[in-house]
């Protein structure tokens, strides 16, 4: 594959944070390619981990489905699907890559790696999908479930705990409002400053055509969850 960044050191060293050799080390070293680095040297982008991020979708999806169903045995199938929203979404598979340092392990074209963009939610996100779906292909069904479930075992016990997914700050703002009578919120985006590979968003909240919150956040969406829940305060008492 020419992947020379690949070496076997770096490989022995991801094993060892994982707590386990791989049978066929290509897998892994596999799981570690973004399409960036496949880009920037020629070779086809089936040498880069998309199709095993595909599958680890699939994988995850799974492991957790069958976890939420076996503790939350009184809970229906939309309560289900929000609780598992909440665990495989983007930010929480970020958070649960940069536990291992995964990030640092990446191999990624010069132009991703000069804007530190191996470190982004997304490429995070991406790339701990792919090393589920490489860690099945090698190790099978059973071990990669309990894999993910000791990984993901604090998010779980937290969903257990709160009895279900947090509660989206933007949907209880507008239960809030219109239970007062007033104007749907509205988002307004104040300024976006930092650099591409690490933004911050500025976001207000208006309730008829009052400014009742103001939030800030790495993503549009996560600045207008901040201002929600600052309008939240502001107006009912509840965070």
């Amino acid at each position: 594959m020419g992947l020379s960044k690949a070496n076997n050191a770096s490989i022995k060293a991801l094993e060892s944070v994982l707590g386990f050799p791989f049978k066929d080390p290509s897998l892994l070293r596999l799981a570690l390619v973004h399409a960036s680095y496949c880009n920037e040297n020629g070779l086809d982008p089936s040498e880069s981990y998309e199709r095993l991020e595909f599958l680890g979708d699939a994988v995850l999806e799974l492991a957790i489905s069958t976890e939420l169903y076996r503790r939350f045995p009184d809970a229906d199938e939309g309560e289900l699907t929000k609780t598992r929203s909440s665990l495989v979404r983007r930010e929480t598979l970020a958070q649960i890559a940069r536990r291992i340092d995964l990030g640092s392990f990446l191999i990624v074209g010069k132009g991703v790696e000069v804007t530190n963009g191996h470190q982004q939610d997304s490429v995070l996100a991406a790339a701990f999908e792919s090393l589920v779906a490489a860690i099945y292909l090698d190790q099978g069904n059973e071990f990669t479930r309990q894999f993910i479930l000791n990984l993901m075992d604090a998010e779980l016990n937290q969903a257990e705990q709160a009895g279900g997914p947090p509660e989206n700050p933007k949907s209880r703002l507008q239960e809030v409002v219109q239970g007062q009578g007033l104007n749907p919120p509205t988002y307004r985006l104040v300024s976006s400053d930092g650099p591409d590979h690490d933004p911050v968003f500025t976001v207000e909240v208006l309730v008829n055509d009052l400014v009742v919150g103001t939030g800030t956040g790495g993503k549009k969406s996560d600045a207008e969850g901040a201002a929600a829940r600052a309008a939240l305060a502001a107006l009912s008492g509840n965070v």
